[in-house]
C-alpha cells in the first residue's frame, strides 16, 4: 500500500473536514511529506501552532487496479505531528520525494506551495481481513512486496482477458457466496484476493499460495493450481 501511494487525506486534530493534499508521499521511515498551497488554512495552523506542529492524521487509501463499486480495498492510518518546513528543509525535503517519485508539482515549493512533513507516533492498518495496528519498527523493517510494481497490469489482464480463470477460482468460494459476481482484487507473494460482488454486500476473499513466492514462475504455478490444473502446475 505505502509502495503504490493510493489517494491521501488529511484529518487534523479537532476538524472534521478532510483535506486532499496537492501531493504527498510515504517515506520508508513513516514520515509523509505533504504538500499544500500556502494560502491554505493548515499552513497557517502549522506555524502558528505553539510547537510548530498541529496534531493530525492522514488516511491512506489503496485503490483496486479494476473498476469495483467499491474501489477502496484497505486503509492505512498514520497518525502524528505535522510541521512546515523550512525553505532550506522544505528545499531537501522536495529532493527526497523526487528520489521515489518525480512530480512537477514540487517545483512549486517555495513558490506557490509549502512542504510539511508529518512525523508518525501511530499506524493503523485496515482492509477486508483484519484491522490491526503496526508498529513503527515494523513498517521500516518491510520491503515492497515482489509483484507490487506489476499487481495491477496483471489483475486488468485477468479481468479483462481471463474471465474464465477467474469463473474456474469460484471452486474456492463458501456455498453461499459463488453467485455473486467475482473480480479479482489483490494479489501478493502470500497469494490471490477476489471481491465477490453480491446483491446484498461485498465479501472479499483471500485464496492462499502454497508458499511464498517471489517470483513470476512460481507465481504462475500457485495460479494454476488454484484454478485446477495440477499438470500445468507441476510444469511451472
Amino acid at each position: 500500500m505505502a509502495t503504490h501511494g493510493g489517494r491521501a487525506t488529511l484529518v487534523p486534530s479537532g476538524a472534521t473536514d478532510k483535506v486532499v493534499p496537492v501531493l504527498h508521499h510515504l517515506h520508508g521511515d513513516g514520515t509523509v511529506s505533504v504538500l499544500l498551497a500556502d494560502d491554505h488554512p493548515l499552513v497557517g495552523a502549522a506555524w502558528q501552532a505553539p510547537r510548530g506542529e498541529v496534531a493530525t492524521m492522514v488516511e491512506l487509501a489503496d485503490q483496486a487496479p479494476v473498476p469495483l463499486r467499491e474501489p477502496v480495498r484497505g486503509l492505512l492510518w498514520i497518525t502524528g505531528w505535522l510541521r512546515a518546513l523550512s525553505a532550506d528543509e522544505a528545499r531537501a525535503q522536495a529532493v527526497l520525494v523526487a528520489e521515489d517519485r518525480p512530480d512537477p508539482r514540487l517545483l512549486d515549493v517555495g513558490h506557490g506551495s509549502t512542504l510539511l512533513l508529518l512525523a508518525p507516533a501511530s499506524m493503523v492498518l485496515a482492509d477486508g481481513e483484519s484491522t490491526h495496528p503496526v508498529g513503527l519498527e515494523e513498517f521500516t523493517a518491510a520491503t515492497p512486496d515482489p509483484f507490487a510494481e506489476y499487481e495491477a497490469g496483471w489483475l486488468r489482464h485477468l479481468e479483462i482477458s481471463h474471465t474464465d480463470v477467474v469463473g474456474a477460482l469460484a471452486r474456492h468460494l463458501p456455498d453461499e457466496l459463488r453467485g455473486g459476481h467475482l473480480r479479482p482484487l489483490g494479489l501478493d507473494r502470500f497469494g490471490l484476493r477476489l471481491r465477490v460482488e453480491a446483491i446484498d454486500a461485498d465479501h472479499d476473499i483471500r485464496l492462499a499460495f502454497s508458499r511464498p513466492v517471489s517470483t513470476a514462475a512460481e507465481l504462475g504455478a500457485e495460479l494454476r493450481r488454484l484454478v485446477g490444473c495440477p499438470f500445468l502446475a507441476a510444469r511451472g
